[in-house]
């Protein structure tokens, strides 16, 4: 019988060049979405899934994620002496989401390696890994069938979804079997990156892992692999060949996802989650309805 699964290791020691000059001063991980900074939408959902056990890596200059997390006593004073209960309430929401804890990354030796810090907090007990470049909308579940699989199979369970083609140089990519449970399959076959012309499918891993502890050994002996780093794909490719723990399912997700590492991801990220919103969303329609029509 696996463990149940309490603890959510959030990865956020990354540069985050690709928004410079925004990032220069700014963890990236903290760049707005409407009103409420890209992190928070990842612990947000951790917490949905009750993982309330929340480890973040990360890294030099990161002390706004901290911040954020935490309470504000001059912030929430003078806000309950003007009696803004509203705004009251989105700033201690932050504080009370989770139990949240923090280790530094050090050097960035990749995703297999941050995952590989996070080691002493976890210890032997299976745990969920969300990258934070990845939302997914709330409406969709991915961690939940996840989870599921998890408890069913007591195995590894990584998210899956279909990409273009011609974009899996941009993802691990995975070989699947069909098990006859729908949208989770087994893994066969994991590869980093591959040339379009040379991957197997196009189904990519998407940024949710549910993990057995037995991905730590495996880490700790894994060599650097594409861009001279630990590449937590590669370790998850031998723990699926060697059927260690189990092996590795995929649950293949097929709602919707926003990549906040892309700035066009980026702003149709803003752009969808505010039309959802009953104070936005009306005016934000019309609005692009009259722009929509100028552009003609």
């Amino acid at each position: 019988m696996s463990k149940r699964l309490t603890k959510a290791v959030i990865p956020a020691a990354g540069l985050g060049t690709r928004f410079l000059p925004a990032t220069k001063a700014m963890p990236k991980e903290m760049l707005p979405v409407v009103d409420k900074p890209a992190i928070q939408y990842v612990v947000e959902e951790a917490v949905r899934n009750d993982l309330t056990d929340v480890l973040m890596i990360t890294g030099r200059n990161k002390n706004a994620l901290e911040n954020h997390f935490d309470n504000v006593p001059e912030l929430e004073s003078a806000l309950e002496e003007k009696g803004d209960q509203t705004r009251l309430l989105t700033v201690t929401k932050s504080a009370d989401l989770a139990d949240m804890h923090y280790v530094r990354q050090g050097a960035p030796r990749g995703l297999g390696h941050a995952v590989l810090r996070s080691r002493m907090h976890v210890g032997d007990n299976p745990f969920a890994v969300l990258l934070g470049d990845d939302l997914v909308d709330e409406r969709d579940d991915v961690l939940g069938p996840m989870i599921a699989a998890h408890a069913k199979h007591g195995a590894t369970v990584i998210a899956l979804m279909e990409v273009p083609s011609d974009l899996t140089d941009h993802y691990g990519i995975a070989t699947v079997e069909d098990i006859g449970e729908g949208d989770i399959v087994r893994i066969v076959d994991l590869v980093e990156k591959p040339n379009p012309e040379d991957a197997p499918s196009n189904l990519a891993v998407l940024g949710r892992y549910v993990l057995e502890p037995a991905i730590y050994d495996i880490l700790e002996t894994t060599e650097p692999g594409k861009g001279n780093e630990i590449q937590l794909t590669d370790a998850l490719r031998r723990m699926a060949h060697e059927n260690i723990a189990g092996g590795v399912y995929g649950f293949i997700f097929r709602g919707r996802r926003y990549d906040t590492g892309d700035k066009l991801d980026y702003i149709k990220a803003i752009v969808r989650l505010a039309l959802q919103r009953e104070d936005l969303g009306p005016m934000l329609e019309q609005w692009l309805d009259v722009e929509s029509h100028r552009r003609k």
